[in-house]
C-alpha cells in the first residue's frame, strides 16, 4: 500500500468469511479487527464442502494440511425406507467429487476454528458485540458498539450473513435483498444414534427429508430436516419457536425421525433458517462492502457456501491490496471478478430442491432410481462433477506481489 500506516478495517462475523477475509488482509498489510456477536466462537451448522478455486484459497493460506484434519471423512450417503432400508446408496466421490484435488467436506464450526485459530494472534477479536451505527465520512467511518467504546475505521466489511446486520444499516431492509428458494433446514448435534460409520442416512416423505450422518470421528452426529414450504412468520432470533416447527413438521414422520427429535430440546448448537439466496446490485457503498453469504448468499442447496465465502474474501483482499487500499476501485474490481461465480452457484441451486427433498413420492421413487443408476452412466462425470465445475468457475488470481510483513494486532 502507498501509506506507511496501515488501513485499519472493521470486520462484522467471525464465522467463514469474515477470519478469512483478516487472514489475508494482515498478509497485505492492513490492520483488521473482527466484532462477532456471538459471546464466543460458534461450533455449530452442517458440513460444507471445500471444493475447487475454495480448495486452493485454503491452500494458498497454508491450511489445508488443517483443514484435512478436521475433514468429516464421510464415504458416502444411503437413501432409506421407513424401515431403515437402503433404496439407493451413492459414494461422496460419485455424488460430488469431495476427494479429489484436496477438496473434502468439513464441519463449519471446524473450519471456522482453524480460520480463528490461524488469525487470532494477528486480528483484534470483538466477541459479544455488534455495530449499531455507521457514519461515513471523508476520513473512514465512525462506528458505534453496543458495548465497546465508539471507533473510527478506514472500511468496514459485512461478513455477519444472511441477516447481515451490517447490510440492513447501510443498504436496507433484508426483505429488500432476499429471495426465499421454497424450503427451510434445520441441523443440530445429537450422539450417534444409529451407529453410523463416517456415513450418511436420509429418509423422505413428499417435501421433507430428514437424516443423520456421524460426525468427528463417529463420536458424535448431526441430525438434519428439511421441507417444503412457502415463507414462514417467524422471529430467527426464537429459537423454541423454532424448535417448535421443526417437531411439528415431523412429528408423524416414521424411521428414525422420533429418536432424532428426542435430542432436540437439548441441542445447543440448533440451527434453522430458510434455505434463501441475497440478490444485490452492489456489494458496496462508500468505504463499506460486503462478503460472503451478507452480499451473495446461494442458499445451501448449492453447496457452495465455503468457497462463495473463501473466494470472495481472497478477492476482496486482493483487489484491495493492489488498488493500494483505494476502495473506490477495489470494490468495482472485486464484483467484477467474484461475479461469475456467484451467479453460477446460484444458479447451480436452482432446482436442486426436487431432487433433494421430492415433492411426491414417485419422484422420491424415481431419485432413488437415478441414484442407483448414477455410478454406471456414462455420463456420471458430467452430473458427479457439477459442483466441481461450478466451484471451479473462476481461478484463484495471484496477488502475492503485494504480500508485506503481518500488520500488529490492533
Amino acid at each position: 500500500m502507498s501509506s506507511e500506516v496501515p488501513k485499519t478495517v472493521l470486520i462484522s462475523g467471525a464465522s467463514i468469511a469474515g477470519p478469512a477475509l483478516a487472514f489475508w488482509l494482515n498478509r497485505y498489510g492492513f490492520a483488521p479487527t473482527i466484532v462477532e456477536r456471538a459471546p464466543a466462537l460458534r461450533d455449530g451448522g452442517q458440513a460444507i464442502d471445500v471444493l475447487g478455486t475454495g480448495t486452493e484459497v485454503i491452500r494458498k493460506m497454508g491450511l489445508l494440511g488443517r483443514v484435512h484434519e478436521h475433514s468429516t471423512g464421510k464415504r458416502g450417503t444411503s437413501y432409506v425406507d421407513a424401515a431403515g432400508k437402503p433404496r439407493a446408496n451413492i459414494s461422496s466421490e460419485v455424488f460430488n467429487g469431495v476427494g479429489a484435488g484436496g477438496d473434502c467436506e468439513i464441519q463449519r464450526g471446524d473450519l471456522a476454528r482453524v480460520l480463528y485459530e490461524a488469525t487470532r494472534d494477528d486480528v483484534g477479536y470483538l466477541f459479544g458485540d455488534s455495530i449499531t451505527s455507521l457514519t461515513e465520512d471523508e476520513n473512514g467511518v465512525h462506528v458505534t458498539f453496543a458495548r465497546a467504546e465508539s471507533r473510527s475505521f478506514d472500511l468496514v466489511i459485512g461478513a455477519d450473513g444472511v441477516h447481515s446486520n451490517t447490510r440492513k444499516l447501510v443498504f436496507g431492509p433484508e426483505a429488500d435483498f432476499l429471495r426465499h428458494m421454497g424450503y427451510y433446514i434445520s441441523i443440530y448435534t445429537t450422539p450417534n444414534l444409529l451407529e453410523l460409520d463416517h456415513w450418511e442416512l436420509d429418509y423422505n416423505l413428499p417435501g421433507k427429508i430428514a437424516g443423520s450422518y456421524s460426525a468427528r470421528g463417529n463420536t458424535e452426529a448431526k441430525a438434519i430436516f428439511a421441507f417444503e414450504s412457502a415463507q414462514l412468520d417467524y422471529d430467527y432470533r426464537d429459537i423454541e419457536q423454532q424448535k417448535r416447527i421443526v417437531a411439528d413438521t415431523f412429528a408423524d414422520a416414521g424411521w428414525a425421525v422420533p429418536r432424532l427429535l428426542e435430542h432436540l430440546d437439548d441441542a445447543e448448537d440448533f440451527y434453522f433458517d430458510a434455505m434463501t439466496q441475497i440478490r444485490m446490485d452492489t456489494w458496496s457503498k462508500g468505504r463499506i462492502a460486503l462478503v460472503g453469504d451478507a452480499g451473495y448468499c446461494a442458499a445451501p442447496l448449492s453447496g457452495q457456501g465455503a468457497n462463495l465465502s473463501l473466494v470472495g474474501a481472497y478477492l476482496l483482499a486482493g483487489e484491495l491490496a493492489a488498488a493500494g487500499g483505494d476502495h473506490t476501485v477495489a470494490f468495482a474490481r472485486y464484483r467484477q471478478e467474484l461475479l461469475p461465480l456467484v451467479e453460477a452457484c446460484q444458479t447451480f441451486a436452482e432446482g436442486v430442491g426436487k431432487w433433494y427433498a421430492p415433492p411426491t413420492n414417485s419422484m422420491i421413487w424415481w431419485r432413488d432410481v437415478n441414484v442407483r443408476l448414477l455410478p454406471y452412466l456414462p455420463w456420471r462425470g458430467l452430473i458427479g462433477g457439477a459442483p466441481q465445475k461450478v466451484a471451479r468457475t473462476i481461478p484463484a488470481k495471484d496477488y502475492r506481489a503485494y504480500e508485506t510483513a503481518p500488520a500488529r494486532k490492533p
